[in-house]
């Protein structure tokens, strides 16, 4: 039975149509993850299901009584009322405490709240999980999301997909967390040009639909080619003095021109040359790192020794507030460690993109903040302008001139993204790099990641794009140490699940014990002075690079293997190579589990 149906809805703000003559429904249980370009129409689609926006034609009905949540992208929470008032209303507390799923509700989403704080002294992420809980603490037949991972740690997202998949309420969420798509979705409508294009499944099955689709769609455009090329030869040839040709054969030669789509509009990025990197590329040594400055706030770095390598793809990982920001603001010298020092190599040509957009003037213009990075740049044989660049970008005529403050937040972040790279950095430091773009344009960013040579540092709750562009996760777990996790993202929710790492706050309260107290606390690894675990470190990165050579050697002698299947003396020597590989592989392996055990990781 469907709880809400769409009958030929169309809307359209100004002069640009977001939804036309669309017909769809909503099934009980079933549930929708809405994927799309930035402004295609993915929330005007949601307002108009939750009855919120009446379409300019067409037609809406809900089923009788039917019970719809919605959480928007800007809550709307009263400033003066606290936590406990927002959440749970006129609830008493014996009733809400008995409740088991009110329960797992506050400790996951607001668990580090104080329900006696008012609405308005909250951060951004602590009033969106806030106006979350409220909202899934009720019952709902429909429960319809924008963009709800967006301020919650991986952690939160992870919990967050198992609770709503675990429920009976139909589900409407639009995301551009491809992961989070995939976790909880049955269905996908991609908003595209008006249209709302259904596939079964989530993203991941989305996109092979899509790709088939396209295959399908590719083959009929081929034989439509082909009979337009028959039909215009037939238009130009036959005798001088034939004056006229029958009229439905014009007909269909001009129906098949007219029917020519457009160029497609798709965002490039353009690979730069990166510069040399040397051995050297950023060395902690013996640091200790306060967020906010010495002792004003969480502990996040404590007599820290690490080594950042040439090539390194490092996605770090850990709760809201436990210091990923302070570490990436630590390497671009934008804060100074409380002790110890950073060696920072003298090759490095150093992007960082923050969270804040604030950098960008806005009252410049696209074009002026481009060209104020570099008016032209070479990439093979040709030259390309600031403007060139821009069009290839989406920034198409007119839009070059747009005034930065007029922009998108999709917009800006790309433009942001342009500039760090056409400075020709070969060290990214990548702060939530994934906020406000959409799926196509995290598809381009990460091909182009994928054919960058340098050295990489990503913080992003985007647990897909971390998993794919980074090769290695490490987390700060609020011990004060970057702990790596060979088992990457899992691991780490592994560890937090476990009660193995501790939480912002209880590194807070390390923080605030005397010296006397934590050197009585007892140590991951006792005896090792700080030359040693330099050392050590500098080993263990070793290894790690050497692995990753024999892994690719392994996959490649699989795939010789696998075209010379047929000639077995060319195989019995490709498979002893393989011997020697895998047990070199071995032997690292063991090795780089002795240093890490030397370490207590």
């Amino acid at each position: 039975m469907n709880l809400v149906n769409l009958e030929s809805v169309s809307h359209a703000y100004g002069p640009k149509p977001l939804l036309r003559d669309v017909s769809l429904g909503i099934e009980a249980g079933e549930r929708v993850g809405v994927v799309g370009r930035n402004g295609g129409g993915k929330t005007t689609l949601l307002s108009v299901v939750a009855g919120a926006l009446k379409p300019d034609s067409g037609r809406v009905t809900h089923t009788r009584g039917l019970r719809v949540g919605v959480l928007s992208q800007h809550d709307e929470l009263d400033p003066e009322r606290t936590v406990e008032e927002l959440v749970l209303g006129d609830r008493a507390e014996h009733e809400w405490a008995g409740d088991q799923a009110v329960r797992e509700i506050l400790a996951s989403l607001i668990g580090d709240l104080d329900l006696r704080a008012k609405s308005g002294d909250l951060s951004g992420g602590e009033r969106r999980r806030t106006a979350l809980a409220r909202l899934l603490i009720d019952e709902h037949d429909l429960i319809m999301l924008d963009e709800p991972t967006n301020h919650l740690d991986i952690e939160a997202i992870a919990w967050l997909a198992g609770h709503l998949a675990g429920r009976k309420s139909a589900l409407l969420v639009i995301t551009h967390d491809r992961w989070f798509l995939d976790a909880v979705s049955t269905r996908t409508w991609e908003v595209v040009d008006g249209r709302v294009e259904r596939y079964e499944g989530g993203y991941a099955a989305y996109v092979l639909a899509k790709a088939e689709r396209a295959r399908i769609a590719q083959a009929a455009e081929d034989r439509r080619q082909n009979l337009m090329r028959k039909e215009i030869a037939w238009l130009r040839r036959g005798p001088p003095a034939r004056t006229s040709k029958p009229k439905f054969r014009i007909d269909a030669a001009q129906a098949l021109i007219a029917d020519e789509p457009p160029p497609r509009e798709s965002v490039e990025l353009v690979k730069f040359a990166t510069a040399r990197l040397g051995k050297t590329v950023y060395d902690l040594e013996d640091v200790t790192l306060h967020a906010g400055g010495p002792e004003a706030g969480p502990l996040v770095l404590d007599r820290c020794t690490w080594q950042f390598g040439p090539g390194d793809r490092i996605g770090l990982i850990g709760v809201n507030g436990s210091g990923k920001s302070s570490v990436l603001r630590l390497l671009a010298d934008q804060v100074k460690p409380d002790s110890g020092r950073v060696v920072r190599g003298r090759t490095v040509r150093l992007a960082h993109l923050s969270q804040e957009l604030a950098e960008l003037d806005p009252s410049r213009r696209v074009l002026e903040t481009v060209e104020a990075v570099r008016k032209y740049i070479q990439v093979g044989k040709r030259e390309w302008t600031a403007s060139q660049l821009l069009e290839r970008l989406g920034f198409k005529g007119e839009a070059q001139w747009k005034v930065i403050g007029d922009l998108s937040g999709g917009e800006r972040r790309r433009l942001q993204l342009l500039r760090l790279l056409m400075d020709d950095p070969n060290v990214l430091l990548l702060d939530e790099p994934t906020n406000d773009l959409d799926i196509e344009t995290l598809n381009e960013l990460e091909d182009l990641l994928d054919g960058w040579p340098g050295t990489l540092l990503l913080v992003s709750h985007d647990r897909y794009f971390l998993e794919r562009v980074a090769d290695r996760c490490v987390a700060l777990l609020g011990d004060g140490r970057l702990s790596m996790l060979p088992g990457g993202v899992d691991e780490y929710l592994a560890r937090r699940a476990a009660g193995t790492a501790v939480t912002a706050r209880v590194a807070l309260d390390k923080s605030d014990k005397s010296d006397k107290e934590r050197s009585a606390e007892p140590e991951v690894q006792a005896g090792l002075s700080a030359k040693e675990e330099r050392e050590l470190r500098k080993e263990l990165n070793r290894l790690e690079r050497q692995m990753d050579k024999l892994a690719g050697q392994e996959a490649k002698l699989h795939t010789q293997m696998a075209e010379a299947a047929s000639d077995y003396e060319k195989l019995g020597s490709l498979d002893g190579k393989l011997r020697d590989v895998l047990a070199e592989k071995d032997a690292a392996e063991a090795e780089w589990l002795e240093v890490a055990e030397r370490l207590g990781e």
